[in-house]
């Protein structure tokens, strides 16, 4: 339990051990659900819950604030991270209602089976009072669920985000203390969840700037009471803007497609483009997810696999695909032995993607002269796109 202003408390949980999130997600600084508790001269909100795993700690937290009434229950998401323990609280609460808009009722009742005198609806703009605090709320679509909203706390201009510019890390400290590392947390945490909505991001970016924001508490990670940090730093990642990078994932079996890629570094480096490389191998999705928020070229390197991509330079390309990054250009290198459709076969997986597909450059068995004469043609076309975006002088 931790405040943030008189009578605004964080009453959430940090997981310092959670290492996975949605079986998917790497997670190798924790997280936390943090939860909100907003006391006004009249009535008292409780903004979001927590993960059912930790559902002990708000419980603890809600008895050491003294709480003995809960009158709203506000859920800005229907996702159980944040509401899946709406029935126990309600349970302890019985007068408590839950407040959301009516698309994330309507996932509550699916996901959770919440009776339907459960809920206050509340609509885009709507405000409810808590005597000498009011809640606003401001529904953020498609950040990044289509249901999810924000709620300004007027009277201590707070907003409360949930997911949007959220950061899987669990830390002591309530406020933002090491803008760096926090950069790096929250980047992955957009470039892992948030980048397929850019355009949707874009617009609710825009919704908030009315509003006199001074702190933003957001569902996963720490407050920024320094709100611009966080806010530039999103409309730098939804912009359009590109830089100078490659992003080069690959994997190789027998070393013809890694020699490839070693040689097509060096040709990208001797014309001033940087090359972000992962081997795929073992490589960190998160920080290849990362690489992928504001690089120009994406470039997949793949042995042939019977008749196909290696599966780790499917999934690569699956990954890409479904964040849809701003990349403008896109190509394939890689190798095979006797026949195959690998370079077809990947090209189909990027359908998502917006970019200029560059020719492929394939070896069979091990790269020969000619091929790396291709690798060069590849580099000076990319060069060539680079110039033409302004991101190469």
């Amino acid at each position: 339990m931790r405040q943030l202003k008189e009578n605004v408390l964080e009453v959430g949980a940090i997981d310092w051990d959670r290492r996975m999130f949605d079986e998917l997600i790497p997670l190798p600084a924790g997280t936390s659900y943090n939860a909100y508790l907003v006391k006004g001269s009249e009535k008292t909100a409780l903004l979001d819950t927590v993960d059912p795993t930790k559902l002990d700690v708000l419980l603890d937290n809600l008895v050491r604030a003294g709480v003995r009434t809960i009158d709203y229950i506000v859920a800005h998401h229907g996702e159980q991270d944040h509401s899946g323990s709406i029935e126990q609280v309600q349970m302890l609460y019985p007068d408590s209602k839950v407040v959301t808009n009516a698309k994330c009722k309507e996932m509550l009742v699916e996901h959770l089976r919440l009776a339907d005198e459960a809920f206050m609806v509340v609509e885009d703009g709507q405000k409810l009072s808590l005597g000498d605090k009011t809640l606003q709320f401001i529904l953020t679509p498609w950040v990044h669920w289509p249901e999810t909203m924000c709620t300004y706390l007027a009277e201590d201009k707070i907003l409360f985000s949930c997911d949007f510019f959220g950061a899987h890390r669990a830390a002591s400290g309530l406020f933002v203390d090491d803008e760096a590392t926090v950069y790096e947390a929250a980047k992955r945490y957009f470039a892992e969840i948030m980048m397929p909505f850019r355009g949707p991001i874009r617009n609710n970016l825009t919704k908030l700037v009315p509003l006199d924001i001074e702190m933003i508490a957001p569902s996963h990670g720490q407050v920024y009471n320094r709100p611009a940090f966080i806010l530039d730093a999103y409309r730098d990642w939804v912009g359009d803007g590109v830089k100078n990078q490659v992003v080069l994932a690959y994997v190789s079996m027998h070393d013809s497609t890694r020699t490839m890629v070693e040689y097509f570094i060096g040709a990208l480096m001797d014309r001033g483009i940087t090359v972000l490389p992962f081997n795929l191998r073992d490589a960190d999705t998160g920080q290849l997810a990362i690489a992928l928020v504001d690089a120009a070229t994406i470039v997949i390197g793949s042995p042939t696999v019977l008749t196909g991509p290696h599966p780790k330079a499917a999934y690569a390309a699956m990954l890409a695909n479904v964040l849809r990054p701003k990349a403008k250009l896109a190509g394939i290198i890689g190798s095979y032995g006797w026949a195959g459709k690998m370079p077809e076969q990947l090209t189909a997986i990027l359908s998502n993607l917006k970019v200029e597909l560059l020719d492929p450059v394939l070896a069979r068995g091990y790269p020969k002269d000619a091929d790396f004469e291709a690798l060069d043609r590849l580099a000076d076309r990319i060069a060539a796109g680079h110039k033409e975006l302004g991101i190469l002088h």
